[in-house]
């Protein structure tokens, strides 16, 4: 196998199973023992542009800061790619999660596509318990099927 497919499967697994990790991590750590700094998110405010909440960007952008720069020290090695889907996921993650569901910046208010339509309904049912418990719905890119079912009969 050529350097690029390993370096393309790498980015790939480590993109996709950033939902995996992200998925885990939103259920067991941050509805868990770190509820403290993920409790404001469920509580929403208008006076603050940042939450609490916002310090997971900084611990989840650790491993792909790590993955790039000592990929970039064995010359593009595999770490670099990891890094990369790491990071790649990340931007997603902001993208989907805190400009089109959350709307803090103003991009992206109206879509027809019923991927973004599951995907805000799906959060939407996430945030309607304020408190820890109870929850559902705590991966990101990944929809449960049947808000893809309910996104086809509402426009």
């Amino acid at each position: 196998m050529t350097d690029f497919w390993i370096n393309t499967v790498c980015f790939l697994l480590a993109f996709s199973g950033m939902e995996g990790v992200a998925w885990f991590t939103h259920k067991y750590v941050m509805h868990g023992m770190l509820w403290n700094l993920h409790q404001d998110h469920h509580t929403p405010s208008k006076d603050h542009v940042m939450e609490k909440n916002d310090l997971f960007f900084l611990i989840f952008s650790i491993p792909g800061i790590i993955g790039l720069v000592l990929g970039l020290w064995t010359n593009f090695g595999f770490l670099f790619w990891i890094g990369l889907g790491i990071t790649i996921y990340g931007l997603a993650y902001f993208l989907v999660h805190d400009i089109f569901i959350h709307q803090r910046i103003k991009w992206f208010k109206r879509t027809n596509n019923r991927y973004f339509r599951a995907i805000r309904k799906a959060h939407k049912v996430h945030h309607k318990h304020r408190n820890k418990h109870n929850g559902e719905c705590f991966g990101m890119l990944w929809v449960p099927l049947k808000y893809f079912k309910e996104a086809s009969r509402t426009r």
